[in-house]
């Protein structure tokens, strides 16, 4: 399998119907890293603009370098993107744990430069279907607000809290440590497989230099800049 054929395959596979826009996008051939939909500066003042710059230029650049000499070296053959974040067995032993976390890290990133937007220029909280679906899981948004924030507040060191859609069709709050994701088939727990639709970075490069070891303020801070609007879109698609 080439670089190209595995985020191309896995681009619509792994984020399923989700958000294939952004994983194709960055899917070319060799892999490259993808551009912001926006300015560094443009999220401040929740996000400030060298946090952005460092986190995209920096720390999403390097997973996608080492995806690179990950799948050179694991020679894989057919398998596409999605089977292999899904189920790591496939890849020979010695690749496993470059291309979960180098993997991981590429399509988390390329999914959360989506999944936010500047201040002011997106809805400034769920409707329609996802509002509904929301409120009826969760009692009300404040309601998920405080369990997603719980989420990523008590993820021990480096991870993601994640909002995803089960295999029933229904939301759950999930997370996971380092560079891991909801799709990770014997990586994460049975019960908190799923599709995600929203997840937040918790690493420290993504908050540390604008809010230090507050990592509770980062997290109020970020539904600010939340995309609702893609999130509906990874939902609708998701409980099709």
């Amino acid at each position: 399998m080439n670089r190209r054929s595995f985020l191309v395959a896995g681009g619509a596979a792994v984020a399923g119907s989700v958000l294939p826009s952004p994983l194709q996008a960055a899917a070319a051939f060799p892999l490259e890293l993808g551009k912001l939909p926006y300015a560094p500066e443009a999220l401040e003042p929740y996000i400030d603009a060298q946090t952005m710059t460092i986190h995209h230029d920096k720390h999403h650049a390097a997973y996608v370098t080492n995806l690179n000499k990950a799948l050179d070296a694991a020679k894989v053959g057919g398998k596409d993107a999605l089977e292999l974040i899904k189920d790591l067995s496939a890849l020979p032993t010695d690749s496993q744990t470059a291309v979960r976390n180098n993997g991981g890290g590429h399509v988390n990133h390329t999914l959360f430069w989506s999944w936010m937007a500047p201040a002011g220029s997106v809805a400034k909280g769920p409707d329609g279907k996802l509002g509904a679906a929301i409120q009826s899981t969760f009692s009300s948004v404040d309601d998920f607000k405080k369990l997603f924030g719980e989420a990523a507040t008590k993820r021990f060191g480096s991870g993601w809290a994640w909002l995803v859609v089960k295999a029933d069709g229904k939301l759950a709050v999930t997370s996971t440590p380092n560079q891991d994701n909801p799709w990770m088939k014997g990586i994460v727990p049975d019960g908190d497989l799923g599709t995600p639709i929203l997840g937040l970075d918790v690493w420290e490069h993504a908050y540390y230099l604008k809010y230090q070891n507050k990592r509770p303020d980062y997290i109020t801070a970020w539904w600010n800049v939340v995309n609702w609007a893609e999130v509906a879109k990874g939902y609708a698609a998701a409980a099709a």
